[in-house]
């Protein structure tokens, strides 16, 4: 395991979907504990954190495929507060907030602009789904020449199957991969 080095003036801690209406699912309390330490860390080093959310004007903007597999279709009726920030993660007036449409938090918003405009190099990435938000982040983060820390279990997914499969064959061809207690031990 090769050291982190991180200088938290070019690194940016990224959440992703860490909203009301994913955190519900089974393990995301539990991700949402573990972004909060790094949340925490971030924040006493005055490091940018960019918190990204799904969301939806009316409907009419979000990604509607042909499937064979229609359990995979996301076209059910959301609570009012679905999108809203998990509580718990205290995001502040001032924080970069990220409004997605599609799974990665990159296409169709200015977070690239963002980070590079601050000279961020790196990012340190979480939240929920593993093999969805996070990895299609991951993949346009890779493509855009960053390089990326994956905080394994500050993540979670539909299945362990799922979440390995990400763990073990994509991630460690784009970035590194530690746990939250890792980073935390490394970075001091």
């Amino acid at each position: 395991m090769t050291d982190l080095n991180i200088n938290f003036n070019k690194t940016a801690l990224v959440l992703i979907d860490l909203q009301k209406g994913i955190v519900a699912m089974p393990g995301g309390n539990e991700v949402v504990e573990k972004a909060e330490k790094l949340v925490t860390l971030f924040r006493e080093n005055n490091a940018f954190i960019s918190f990204v959310k799904v969301d939806f004007l009316d409907g009419k903007d979000a990604l509607k495929p042909s499937l064979d597999d229609q359990a995979g279709s996301s076209s059910a009726e959301r609570p009012k507060d679905w999108a809203v920030l998990d509580p718990r993660l205290k995001v502040q007036e001032n924080d970069y907030v990220v409004t997605k449409r599609q799974w990665g938090a990159f296409f169709g918003t200015d977070l690239d602009i963002q980070l590079r405009r601050r000279g961020i190099d790196t990012i340190v990435l979480c939240g929920i789904a593993t093999n969805i938000g996070v990895e299609s982040t991951a993949r346009e983060a890779f493509q855009h020449g960053y390089n990326q820390i994956f905080i394994t279990d500050a993540m979670t997914t539909f299945s362990k199957q799922e979440h390995e499969m990400t763990l073990r064959f994509i991630f460690p061809r784009i970035g590194k991969l530690r746990t939250t207690e890792e980073f935390l031990e490394q970075v001091k």
